[in-house]
């Protein structure tokens, strides 16, 4: 028998999804029988794919009732696109309900695949939906049997919950066989990347231009602090000093990557969501051979013990953050390439995969 049908879903427009585009080729190229199924939340760009994709249609005009129509909507697509011969795919608790559902209906493996702590995301705190997805949460995970999720810290959190053991399959990039020239960028560039929400440290690297000569901080993607940013940096008078890059395609973000001098990846501890990531822009950055400055938090702590690629700030002051970017330039993006180029062979989707497709056998023998 060939490999079996695979059904993923997500509250995604899939366009920008780097994790979602990784896992469904990484399966598609093994010989699984791949769908993947997103929304129009946020728009619908023209993309391609080697295996079918759509994109549930929502009329919603809020992101609360938006989630009770995706869920509302998946559960009929899986109605009718999955079988006894299916593995459902859920990423994220906002995709769960109807795979679990459906999963138990048919009696058929799901893997959960969660990015993050949804339920602990600084968006949601002390608000009503906090509750109803903490609910949701309990209810399902302790009987989900397959599950992964993207840092170790997520996994020792979802363990000491719920009694469940994640396979830990981290958002790396995939292995780049680095050869450029390293610029020599005058002034210097500091890139974020990433989306504009709050506690990622943008607001205060702002702050720090006023304490740095010579230095260009470049912000790449959109969210909704975009706005306040672009003030803060009209009020601070540094329009010189910080450009907007808006959303780019991850092909075009990777190429501004490649030239910079220094990426960031300062995040303050929003929540336990925040506290246990290991955000995609650090992999990102140490894939482009590009040092970072980076907040000490313990999956970041964790791979600057390991590997010297950067450096972490002592406190999110803006002179702080000043004073660790004046090391990284001192220094200079060449004399960091030897550990960057040692962390980019560890840190690589080649080796992350392996773990997913074991799940993914796991799941299949389980008919």
């Amino acid at each position: 028998m060939g490999r079996r049908k695979i059904i993923t879903s997500a509250f995604s427009n899939l366009y920008t999804d780097q994790r979602i585009e990784k896992v469904c080729r990484t399966l598609y190229e093994n010989g699984y029988d791949i769908e993947l199924i997103g929304n129009d939340w946020n728009g619908a760009e023209e993309m391609s794919r080697p295996y079918p994709f759509s994109r549930i249609e929502l009329t919603s005009k809020s992101l609360k009732t938006a989630y009770f129509e995706f869920n509302w909507k998946l559960y009929h697509q899986l109605k009718q696109k999955a079988d006894k011969d299916t593995i459902l795919h859920a990423n994220d608790l906002d995709a769960l309900l109807p795979n679990y559902l459906m999963a138990k209906k048919l009696n058929i493996p799901l893997i959960f695949d969660s990015h993050e702590i949804f339920s602990e995301m600084p968006a949601i705190q002390g608000k009503m939906s906090q509750k109803l997805w903490r609910s949701l949460e309990k209810t399902i995970i302790p009987k989900i049997k397959l599950m992964i999720t993207a840092s170790s810290g997520y996994a020792n959190w979802f363990k000491n919950r719920y009694g469940i053991d994640p396979v830990v399959v981290q958002n790396a990039p995939r292995k780049f066989n680095f050869h450029q020239k390293i610029p020599d960028n005058n002034p210097k560039v500091l890139l974020y990347q990433g989306a504009i929400n709050p506690f990622r440290g943008i607001e205060k690297a702002i702050l720090a231009m006023h304490h740095v000569e010579n230095v260009v901080f470049q912000i790449a993607g959109d969210g909704p602090k975009k706005k306040e940013y672009e003030e803060l940096v009209m009020k601070e008078n540094l329009q010189h000093k910080v450009q907007f890059l808006g959303k780019l395609h991850p092909d075009d973000l990777r190429e501004i990557t490649l030239t910079v001098d220094c990426g960031m990846s300062i995040e303050e501890n929003g929540g336990e969501s925040y506290y246990y990531s290991l955000p995609n822009k650090v992999l990102d950055c140490i894939q482009a051979r590009v040092p970072l400055i980076l907040s000490g938090l313990p999956e970041m702590q964790k791979i600057k013990n390991q590997f010297d690629v950067g450096e972490i700030i002592k406190n999110h002051e803006p002179s702080t953050i000043a004073e660790a970017l004046k090391i990284v330039f001192d220094r200079g993006r060449q004399n960091y390439q030897t550990e960057l180029e040692k962390a980019a062979n560890v840190l690589c989707w080649e080796n992350e995969e392996v773990k997913l497709l074991q799940v993914f056998e796991k799941a299949s023998q389980s008919f």
